[in-house]
């Protein structure tokens, strides 16, 4: 059975990947949320946790489903990407593609954040997670970022990397970056321009879906070997 893995980001938690996840369901393509280590708890749990931790809390799921003789679609967010990058190269025989939504390569885009501050409700929220995120944990999420930058010249799996254009937590040229970097034979750049970091829940986020779901259904097929660039304006 073909199913998907999900992976959300640092702090984050299912909600972040969930409507796309329950649209899969409903394709046929059965998926796996969880929770990373140290996530959605205290901030305690998240202190006393760290990047290899989380890794290996994702890659505890992988391993279950591989020992079920799933074949796995990975699709991580924002650090989730990171990891499942990181996954992908580490299993890369049994993994059946890719996707990346979101991806820190370059994060912080100072501008996007500046044009949101206009907002009290996003001025909140910025208050709140940082106040709420302990700094060693900032500095483990910032240690992944800088090591992944070794994976994505391995990464050789089928590859859909997705980034939007108003993305006030991650740059944009991270998916230029990307695009470049992965040697991968068969991969697919998606910029949704109207869309922030919350890929998911974007208003673009029913295009997203349907270009995922394409790209899982063709991840085995030879007419995806060459280069196929979208963009949704």
């Amino acid at each position: 059975m073909e199913r998907c893995l999900f992976i959300h980001g640092f702090t984050g938690g299912e909600y972040e990947i969930s409507p796309l996840a329950q649209f899969l369901e409903q394709h046929q393509y059965p998926a796996r949320t969880f929770t990373l280590k140290g996530h959605g708890g205290s901030r305690h749990d998240l202190l006393q946790s760290d990047r290899q931790g989380w890794r290996q809390s994702a890659e505890d799921q992988l391993q279950e489903m591989l020992n079920d003789g799933d074949r796995v679609h990975l699709i991580g967010f924002s650090t989730g990407a990171l990891i499942a990058s990181h996954l992908s190269v580490q299993y890369r025989e049994q993994i059946k593609s890719l996707t990346l939504l979101s991806t820190p390569v370059f994060p912080l885009n100072l501008l996007e954040i500046l044009k949101t501050l206009g907002s009290p409700v996003m001025i909140r929220n910025y208050l709140s997670k940082f106040g709420s995120t302990p700094a060693k944990a900032t500095r483990e999420f910032q240690r992944l970022v800088r090591e992944s930058f070794e994976i994505y010249p391995q990464i050789e799996t089928p590859t859909l990397i997705v980034q939007g254009g108003r993305d006030h937590l991650v740059r944009a040229k991270s998916a230029a970056y990307l695009h470049r970097t992965i040697p991968s034979a068969s991969k697919r750049v998606l910029m949704v321009e109207r869309s922030g970091h919350m890929l998911c829940h974007c208003e673009d986020s029913s295009l997203i879906m349907d270009e995922v779901l394409q790209f899982i259904q063709s991840s085995g097929r030879a007419s995806i070997n060459k280069l196929q660039e979208y963009s949704a304006k």
